[in-house]
């Protein structure tokens, strides 16, 4: 049977409204089961203490807003609204089963610390702009069901010696605070390598600094996600700090299918030519295909049609391709 003293602590968790706590003594009691042989019990006990949770997050009538940086942490972090989930990230499976993986543990978080192991929590994304490195963090942040935290790096890095370290110092109390998702965004600003020839040694403490914040221990369990263009710029010492480092890559054909399936709504596809788009979307990023749909999309609701042809496809995509080129291309003097 449970301890006395677990039942007298849940009974007391749940006078005082403290659901996590009595969870999180209904889950010790479950692995005592599990220890003690009771296989089947401790199975029935974490299915209903799952069930009972699932039915607590959706009985909430009224949304509670996610806590906005206050103080010091007001120009450091920049409080985002989760509006993804996985099922809205155009990935390969491979990605989407490495990141289901990380979720998962994050769910179950309270079941690993009884057996001694942590969640993933720290993680590395690398690829190209526009290839859903922003929106996957975002779609963490859904799937958990928390808030998503971007550190603003204009806020982070300054000139004075010693100041950069100490607000990454905030960043990383307010994770141990206050759990979420925080964003490390063009994170090769902080962890370049530290024996890069234009570093300077302010740099180099900082990334001093933050290997040294990222190996402390969090009880919170916040996912910390840093996301690169240019993993070649990054320090070696990174990378066995990360729980997972996840490689982002350019759509495939199948994948621009997706994207652009997925952003047409509410408008009708009419008999789409999918070899001309192909042949427009290519070397495409993501983020330019959901913009060439959805001008497409717009386009036609001032036209007052319900439908999307391949040209009005092609257009849109044509001029993503010439905001690129104007964007690289060296002006003609």
């Amino acid at each position: 049977m449970s301890n006395a003293k677990q039942i007298i602590a849940m009974l007391k968790s749940r006078a005082e409204g403290d659901d996590d706590l009595f969870f999180s003594i209904a889950l010790q009691v479950a692995a005592s089961e599990a220890r003690q042989g009771h296989k089947q019990t401790a199975d029935e006990m974490r299915t209903e203490i799952d069930r009972a949770r699932a039915l607590r997050s959706r009985g909430a009538s009224v949304p509670i807003a996610f806590g906005t940086p206050r103080g010091n942490l007001e120009g450091l972090l920049e409080l985002r609204e989760p509006r993804y989930k996985l099922k809205d990230v155009v990935l390969n499976s491979r990605l989407v089963d490495r990141m289901a993986d990380v979720v998962r543990q994050q769910r179950k978080r309270d079941w690993l610390r009884e057996h001694g192991k942590v969640p993933a929590r720290r993680v590395l994304f690398v690829g190209p702009p526009g290839s859903g490195k922003t929106m996957s963090a975002e779609a963490f942040a859904g799937e958990l069901n928390l808030p998503l935290y971007v550190i603003r790096l204009e806020g982070l890095i300054t000139k004075f010696m010693g100041e950069t370290a100490a607000k990454l110092r905030l960043v990383f109390d307010e994770t141990a605070k206050r759990r979420g998702v925080y964003l490390f965004d063009e994170f090769d600003a902080v962890g370049g390598q530290r024996t890069s020839t234009n570093d300077v040694a302010e740099m180099r403490r900082v990334l001093n600094s933050f290997l040294q914040f990222m190996e402390e221990d969090n009880a919170t369990d916040s996912l910390i996600v840093c996301a690169t263009n240019h993993p070649s710029l990054l320090d070696r010492a990174l990378l066995r700090r990360y729980d997972q480092v996840l490689e982002f890559k350019s759509p495939t054909q199948d994948d621009v299918k997706d994207i652009i399936t997925a952003n047409l709504k509410p408008m009708k596809a009419q008999r789409l030519v999918w070899k001309k788009i192909f042949e427009a979307a290519e070397n495409l990023s993501q983020s330019e295909l959901v913009r060439a749909a959805d001008d497409a999309v717009k386009s036609a609701i001032l036209e007052e049609r319900n439908t999307v042809s391949t040209d009005d496809l092609l257009s849109r995509l044509q001029e993503r391709r010439d905001m690129r080129v104007a964007f690289l291309d060296d002006p003609v003097s």
